[in-house]
């Protein structure tokens, strides 16, 4: 009989909605059963693309004895981190304030009041490697539950305070200057790996914000140190394992320093903070190798994660079915000698292990490699590569595909907008900027109500129940200002504003500038969640200062520039000590302390082959967080373009920066060296 999660709309959620565990999702209504009933919550916490939740799941959840016991002696909820970051954030950080480490699949155990008193992540069914099983953990917390209450009352009790005495030190609200940047440039530098490129030891994440950052310090100052570091971090991951040889897009993270062998799972939020990367990259330094990843990524987020409703599926999933009726991690993209053989021929099986580093011991796990592109003297015909790369491609559709999970969250959508509409106008590819206006069309549609507020999520082209946060707010207003300086629709700009004001009005704190990662007038948690450092993604608090900032350029408006200086507060306390997880805010400091700069191209109409060139040399400038508007002139579209004429008849670029405007310009050439610094 399936339980309460039938009904909702998070697939990790569905993924476990015939077991026999009786789940409840996370509610008010859970908790007053748990207070009726008088047993402690169950807390289980992961996501759909989560290898070892399905095998926790697999191992415990689909065990019909394991599955008794819980439903005797525990309320047992279960929640999608990805629809409920807020959960998952504040009972992640009593599991790593309690066991100095935390992870996925999380195990909570919580009063009915919502207090957590015992913790873990994965769990085995029998004890092994020092771990206890499962059902010892569950035996132990009902005897303490039943036998102990004052014990777990107090241990609760103490957890709650001491998360609440967790105060950010935010450094005030003066915004980095020279001296805290060049200081984070400098920590990174103490951090780089310069054999492998990229950030510390195994496992290795792409440091897509960092990479950022860089880009923008190397265009303010001129570093050449910085862009040394970005390009050859990006060369190196492009060449490994991490990256998707034959389809395009990246992997989760590198299981070892030299970026060879990824878990496996790819992730939306990952490939559109990449695309957008690559595409930065070529926009410093024309490199062909930043150009085709840029577009190979963009292809297969439109390809493989684009749903029908014009939206962004999250993920694909690490495992699939090896062809035996096993799900194993990585099946779908790994290959042996034998397999190259029979998909190729001899001589092209020899010429692709050459290529793509394939080999009889392999990279891999029983044999079988990891397809990279190992630096090698040999030069490779192109058009053979070409065919190769073709037959392995369709060769590896006829596998079994990993699962994806369908629903669409508000904030990755907003990266892959921002990400589609610039690779889109840099490489003259406007069925991108189509896939990114699709992705915002339904974004206002469905996640937007009629105060502008956000969901988080939908499937189906169906809301869901949660309400945004903060990262939402920040990386759908960030998405539509890109879009807003590629498309030239003020509607864009608009929206963003709408957002924005809810960012003003419900997360900052009035007095100290600094931002929650939940609305004001959210559900309550044991704690209101706040967090300025980057993880997988840019913090909502820095997603949501660099959008504050990129929106008071474009309008002149001093509440949303404040805003933003006084959120970015917390860099200067936190990006010379840890640059590595504040890239994206050191990456908004660069473009406060460039200005940013305000362009405005005007022209008798957006079809116009001058003015095409003008909007297009201004959206290749490299200038921090430069601003776009582009339009006929005297147009009200965009505040930017009031009061700028045609020059005698020709369409011109105006270019502004701390309240002080260049000459208008008619030539390309002035205007590229404008927006350089």
């Amino acid at each position: 009989m399936p339980n309460r999660l039938a009904h909702e709309t998070s697939p990790y959620l569905l993924q476990h909605a015939d077991n026999p565990v009786d789940w409840w999702p996370w509610s008010e209504e859970a908790f007053e059963e748990a207070r009726r009933s008088d047993r402690p919550v169950l807390l289980s916490v992961g996501y759909s693309s989560c290898h070892w939740c399905h095998v926790m799941a697999h191992e415990s959840f689909e065990d019909e004895a394991t599955a008794e016991f819980l439903n005797a002696h525990f309320v047992n909820v279960k929640v999608d981190r990805e629809e409920r970051p807020d959960v998952d954030a504040v009972y992640m950080e009593a599991v790593q304030a309690a066991t100095g480490q935390g992870g996925w699949p999380m195990t909570v155990f919580l009063t009915p009041e919502a207090e957590p008193f015992y913790f873990g992540t994965y769990f085995p069914p029998a004890p092994r490697h020092g771990m206890p099983s499962f059902r010892q953990v569950l035996e132990g917390v009902r005897s303490a539950w039943t036998d102990r209450r004052d014990e777990v009352a107090e241990v609760a009790g103490k957890i709650v305070r001491d998360l609440a005495g967790r105060d950010i030190s935010y450094g005030g609200t003066e915004a980095p200057g020279e001296q805290e940047l060049a200081q984070a440039l400098l920590g990174l530098t103490r951090e780089y790996d310069p054999q492998r490129g990229g950030f510390g030891g195994a496992p290795k994440f792409p440091p897509s914000m960092v990479i950022e950052f860089l880009l923008r310090h190397h265009a303010r100052t001129g570093a050449e140190g910085a862009l040394q570091m970005a390009q050859d971090t990006c060369e190196r991951m492009a060449r490994g394992g991490i990256y998707d040889q034959l389809g395009g897009g990246f992997a989760r993270y590198s299981v070892d320093r030299d970026w060879v062998v990824p878990h496996f799972e790819k992730m939306l939020y990952d490939n559109a903070l990449l695309c957008r990367v690559y595409a930065h990259l070529w926009r410093t330094t024309g490199s062909d190798l930043a150009r085709r990843v840029a577009l190979e990524t963009a292809d297969f987020m439109v390809r493989e994660l684009r749903t029908e409703q014009g939206g962004f599926a999250s993920a694909l999933d690490a495992d699939s079915d090896d062809g035996t009726g096993r799900h194993v991690e990585g099946a779908y993209y790994v290959w042996t000698p034998g397999q190259l053989r029979e998909a190729l021929g001899d001589d092209d099986a020899e010429l692709a292990a050459r290529y793509f580093g394939v080999t009889e011991e392999g990279t891999f796990e029983e044999g079988a490699s990891v397809l990279q592109l190992p630096q090698r003297d040999e030069v490779f015909e192109a058009g053979r590569i070409a065919s190769v790369r073709q037959r392995l491609l369709e060769r590896r559709a006829s596998r079994p595909a990993p699962g994806r999970d369908d629903k669409v969250v508000a904030a990755w959508n907003g990266l892959a907008i921002a990400a589609l509409a610039e690779t889109g106008a840099y490489f003259d590819r406007p069925d991108l900027v189509e896939a990114a206006v699709g992705a915002a069309d339904l974004l206002v549609r469905v996640h937007l109500d009629e105060q502008a507020r956000l969901t988080r999520t939908s499937k189906d082209g169906r809301a869901g129940a949660n309400a945004g946060v903060l990262e939402d707010y920040g990386d759908v207003a960030e998405g539509f200002l890109a879009l807003a300086s590629v498309t030239g629709e003020g509607v864009w700009l608009d929206f963003a504003g709408f957002l924005l004001d809810h960012v003003l009005a419900r997360f900052v704190d009035e007095e100290s500038g600094a931002l929650y990662d939940t609305a004001a007038d959210a559900e309550r948690l044991i704690r209101r969640p706040q967090d300025p450092t980057d993880n997988a993604v840019p913090s909502g608090w820095s997603a949501a200062a660099g959008a504050l900032l990129g929106y008071a350029a474009h309008t002149g408006s001093e509440a949303h520039r404040r805003a933003a200086e006084r959120a970015l507060g917390v860099v200067k306390a936190l990006g010379p000590r840890v640059p590595r997880f504040i890239g994206w805010g050191l990456a908004v400091a660069e473009a406060l302390l460039d200005g940013p700069r305000e362009v405005a191209v005007v022209g008798p109409s957006l079809s116009d082959e001058a003015t095409k060139t003008l909007h297009r040399t201004a959206l290749l400038g490299t200038a921090p967080g430069a601003v776009v508007a582009v339009g006929a002139a005297e147009s009200d579209e965009f505040p930017l373009l009031a009061d700028r004429p045609l020059q005698q008849g020709a369409p011109a670029a105006y270019v502004c920066r701390n309240f002080t405007c260049d000459a208008p310009t008619t030539d390309p050439e002035r205007l590229r060296e404008a927006l350089s610094s």
